[in-house]
This record gives C-alpha cells, structure tokens and sequence, in this order.
C-alpha cells in the first residue's frame, strides 16, 4: 500500500508543508555538509548526528550540537560554513524537487485547498531554492521560523500557518519528514503525514502521525480518502 492511515483523516480544508525533504530533495546534501562543515573545526560528526538536527530551531540544534561535541562549540559558525560548503557545491545548478510535489498542488488546487510553507528556512532561501523550479509561487503563504516565537520542534509554525489560511490546524494537513516537524506539527493539532526521506518512522513517530505515505503523489491519494 503507497500509504497507511493511523488515525482518521477528517476533512481537509488546508495543507501546510515543510520545505527541505518534503518539498525539495536537499536533506541529502543537508547532511553531507554537516558533516563536512563540523569537520572543518575538528568535529567528527556521523550520519546519525547530522540526521539529528534536521528540522530544529536555532536554540535546540544549539544545544544538540553541545550535546555532540560539548560546550563551547560554536553552532553559527559550523551552520554558516555548512550553507557556503553547500552553495558552492550547488553553483548555479537548482535543488531538484522531492517526486510528486506538482501533481500534489495541482489536486489540492483543484480541490480549492489552500496551501502554506512551514519552514526554518529564512524567506530569501525559500525564494531562492524554489524560484528556479517553479515553485515559489505555487503556495498561498509562507511562514519560516522567523515570523514566529518558537521555532520546531514547537507548535508555533504550523499554528501560525493553519492562522493565515485561515483554517483550524485540525482541519489541516501537515506535510514532514524529520521528528522535529512531526512534533511541531502533532503538537499544533494537525493532521500530520510522514512522507520519510533519509530515516523511517520509529513507534514513537507512528503514534504521532495521522498517516505514512511513500510519495507525495501518494497524499494525493490520501486526500481522497478523506471528506471533502
């Protein structure tokens, strides 16, 4: 089955997605420079680590990254160094979107569904990234972590999101890959989906998610299951 519900999908009168690993394929490269910014200050940083600050707020990946490697490490210098490592591998070249994306909108537009971004990506580099692919205009709203108070694994984001479509999170899909973004958006009262990227759902992630599904084409799916 492309998709297994968990828990009922109610009505679906908006759909929030996260960005990067959802929307866009770039949680490979995330972490890959990870890797290779810690290295550049000395840190030896695994896989699993660099998986683990996938969708974290500012403060929290702080404090994961202490956690690491102890006090005293400097995140925005190892964080600015992972984004020029990226950028100069990307060049001009776009982040291909995640399989999917396209045929999602169309039918959520079809369906009159308004969409949103929820994203800890600043505005300027959601432009960016989805601009040459066009994307950026698809969405009805943007919302990054700095239009709020707390960014994930906190509620905020997809509070603010379901706010300024002007639907009740209940009444929303969320779209996430990582465990921060299930969290933000279970905890908001979404009805949120696992599409995975780099890691599957462990028990704690089932019981969080409303329903998994392998593809975005497969939310389509989904999304005819439930009343519209």
């Amino acid at each position: 089955m492309a998709y297994q519900i968990f828990k009922p999908i109610a009505s679906v009168q908006g759909a929030l997605f996260d960005m990067d690993g959802v929307i866009l394929d770039s949680e490979g490269l995330y972490t890959r420079f990870w890797r290779e910014a810690a290295a550049a200050f000395g840190y030896d940083m695994s896989y699993t680590q660099a998986i683990g600050l996938r969708g974290l707020n500012r403060e929290t990946a702080a404090r994961q990254l202490e956690g690491y490697f102890g006090p005293g490490v400097d995140y925005i210098q190892i964080r600015n160094k992972r984004t020029e490592l990226m950028d100069a591998f990307l060049g001009s070249d776009s982040i291909p979107p995640k399989p999917g994306i396209h045929t999602l909108l169309d039918a959520l537009k079809n369906a009159g569904i308004p969409t949103a971004i929820c994203t800890a990506s600043p505005r300027e580099r959601v432009k960016k990234y989805l601009d040459p692919i066009g994307l950026f205009d698809r969405f009805d709203a943007i919302v990054t972590t700095y239009d709020v108070q707390n960014g994930k694994p906190a509620p905020d984001i997809y509070l603010k999101g379901a706010e300024v479509l002007g639907v009740h999170p209940c009444r929303c899909i969320a779209m996430e890959d990582s465990k921060a973004g299930l969290l933000s958006a279970s905890s908001a009262g979404c009805m949120t989906i696992m599409v995975p990227d780099q890691d599957q759902p462990d028990e704690e992630d089932l019981h969080r998610i409303h329903a998994l599904c392998d593809s975005l084409t497969d939310v389509v799916g989904l999304i005819g299951h439930s009343p519209l």
